[in-house]
């Protein structure tokens, strides 16, 4: 089974490609939605004793939570000690079930795959870009967010350049949903025809 390592940064239409790999089949395995559930569930008493106040009924509030940690580097360390262990189970438990249904490939969407060295645990990393300009406006366009958040955000990323040179492969949402979804089905056909 062939493991792709999806990742991007914020804005570069990360999960648009996630979705066109879906679209051909392949199972994805999301990080941020891991992370979503993990607030639902097995995170909140972690992060609450990390990080008191930052839960509300039982629910992490990620917007609480943001203001706590973004900008000092410590809480995000701590935060991510907590969060990453319950994200790789999950991952774990992805894989053997891919596994066992017989999958020739995966991808596991990781937003921060190479800044976490995860590129270790996969065969194949494919890079999601964009043109800076698009990528602005993209994320500007969020509700609530701010330059400064932003500024935040990317402080934590590695350049785009950078991983864009780790790739294996890079699909650029700049042009369009087309565009991409025909990149993204070339290297599926590139990638597949590849062995462990």
């Amino acid at each position: 089974m062939i493991v792709l390592g999806l990742t991007g940064s914020i804005g570069m239409g990360k999960t648009t490609t996630a979705g066109f790999l879906r679209a051909e089949g392949v199972p994805v395995h999301d990080a941020d939605a891991a992370v979503h559930a993990l607030y639902r569930g097995a995170a909140v008493a972690p992060i609450e004793a990390a990080f008191p106040g930052t839960t509300r009924t039982g629910v992490v509030d990620r917007a609480a939570l943001a203001a706590r940690v973004l900008g000092d580097a410590a809480a995000v360390a701590r935060l991510e000690g907590i969060v990453h262990p319950l994200v790789r189970t999950a991952e774990d438990a992805f894989r053997a079930a891919a596994r066992r249904a017989g999958c020739r490939i995966v991808a596991l969407d990781v937003p921060l795959l190479l800044e976490i060295g995860g590129a270790a645990r996969v065969d194949v990393v494919l890079t999601v870009t964009a043109r800076p300009e698009i990528q602005r406006a993209r994320v500007l366009a969020r509700p609530g967010m701010t330059e400064e958040r932003f500024a935040q955000i990317l402080a934590r990323q590695m350049p785009d350049a950078e991983k864009r040179r780790r790739a294996h492969g890079v699909i650029d949402t700049s042009d369009g949903l087309e565009a991409a979804r025909r990149q993204v089905a070339g290297w599926l056909r590139a990638f597949q025809g590849m062995s462990r």
